[in-house]
């Protein structure tokens, strides 16, 4: 490995990052950092601030204090290299809008919003379509998809916008075990293609199986770094507290 390589910065890091809602803090002293070409998880309890960190990543959610860097830059400079997909619950899913005009909304940041998309934009979106297995519903209007086509969809989105890292919000949230296992393959893909993919989820034993990354995350990081070792049992504890899950024997099962 060259002194280069060693000296590389994380595609993400978070440095004691502070976010409160009202007085109640949603995140104390947070840091964190996520390799290139990885795919990574943020796990913890519910109102952990799993998803209040990825809002404050991408300056949707303001911050008492500490700093986000994206390829060793200040976030602000570099959102660009950013694919946000949030929570199913935050988007309008009557809008009257299909899925080609949901996934062409990845490629406005580059051509800009009063411009026509050029023939390289409709490719890439329609590559993008395809890659998730969306093509036979590409003029489909979202409102009428399965929940794990409309992820697919904002997957695709995030794909078109060629963002180097990609911030998915509970993406598996609502979906079939079938449906989370063919999400998961095309994350895989996505990373194995060199993207850094950060992901909001709540299953311990699918991000131990699956994932290679972890934040651990109860307001404060409880353990960041390679699965295997940020989700101790000893850290699974601290983080749910006592016997994580509930009891000694699901704590086996997760870290098992």
């Amino acid at each position: 490995m060259s002194a280069a390589s060693e000296l590389k910065a994380p595609a993400l890091e978070v440095r004691r990052l502070t976010a409160s809602y009202s007085s109640r803090p949603a995140l104390w002293d947070v840091d964190a950092e996520f390799p290139e070409s990885s795919l990574a998880a943020i796990v913890g309890p519910n109102g952990a601030g799993k998803s209040t960190l990825l809002k404050a990543i991408v300056g949707l959610q303001p911050v008492d204090a500490g700093h986000v860097l994206i390829d060793g830059k200040p976030a602000s400079e570099n959102l660009d290299r950013v694919a946000y997909v949030p929570q199913r619950d935050a988007v309008d899913w009557d809008f009257p809008i299909t899925v080609k005009e949901v996934v062409e909304m990845g490629r406005y940041r580059e051509a800009g919003w009063i411009s026509r998309l050029g023939q390289r934009d409709h490719e890439l979106v329609d590559q993008a379509i395809e890659r998730v297995g969306m093509g036979p519903f590409a003029r489909r209007q979202i409102g009428e998809l399965s929940g794990g086509q409309r992820q697919r969809v904002f997957i695709a989105r995030a794909l078109a916008q060629e963002a180097p890292l990609m911030l998915l919000d509970e993406p598996f949230a609502g979906v079939d075990a079938r449906t989370e296992s063919a999400l998961l393959d095309l994350l895989l893909s996505i990373r194995d293609g060199g993207r850094t993919v950060v992901v909001v989820h709540h299953d311990i034993g699918t991000v131990r199986s699956r994932f290679d990354w972890a934040l651990l995350l109860n307001v404060r990081t409880v353990a960041c770094g390679p699965v295997a070792e940020s989700l101790s049992p000893d850290s699974l504890r601290r983080a749910y507290g006592g016997s994580a899950g509930g009891s000694d024997v699901e704590l086996g099962e997760w870290t098992g």
